[in-house]
């Protein structure tokens, strides 16, 4: 039950913005500067949400965060320049600082109104700028999925 308020209770600012994190189970390490959650971890921020197995907070001397890493199929939902888009790789990195979300292994972004759909083995995603990239590791290409709509003749 301590461990759960602990949990409930645990805000971290970013971007003027709370980040709550839920999990099954919490460990912290002052020395090292980082703290661990691990099952059912749910990770809020603003309209954004991320699932994941395990997420590892590294911290700098002033206690604030310098990475979030989520690994176990982790998926996000978004928002980025009014868009909504899904993702989901095996491990995700957040950077606050450049607010920069990297997808690594079976990377997947899925931009929902205009169903636009990139995989690759890296998707760089930066929510400040709007812009995506994506790279293979050379077994599978980089792959990119869009509807167009095709204007009948008359």
């Amino acid at each position: 039950m301590k461990i759960l308020i602990m949990l409930l209770s645990l805000v971290v600012f970013l971007s003027a913005q709370t980040v709550e994190v839920v999990a099954d189970k919490f460990f912290a390490d002052e020395k090292k500067q980082v703290t661990e959650f691990s099952g059912n971890v749910v990770v809020t921020k603003g309209k954004d949400k991320l699932v994941a197995k395990k997420l590892v907070i590294t911290f700098d001397k002033k206690k604030q965060p310098l990475k979030y890493t989520a690994s176990g199929n982790a998926t996000i939902d978004m928002t980025m320049n009014d868009k909504i888009y899904f993702g989901s790789a095996q491990t995700m990195i957040y950077n606050p600082i450049k607010d920069q979300y990297t997808l690594i292994k079976n990377a997947f972004l899925h931009e929902k109104v205009t169903d636009k759909k990139v995989y690759g083995d890296k998707i760089f995603v930066n929510q400040t700028t709007g812009r995506y990239e994506v790279e293979s590791n050379g077994k599978k290409p980089v792959k990119f999925i869009f509807k167009v709509e095709e204007k009948k003749k008359k």
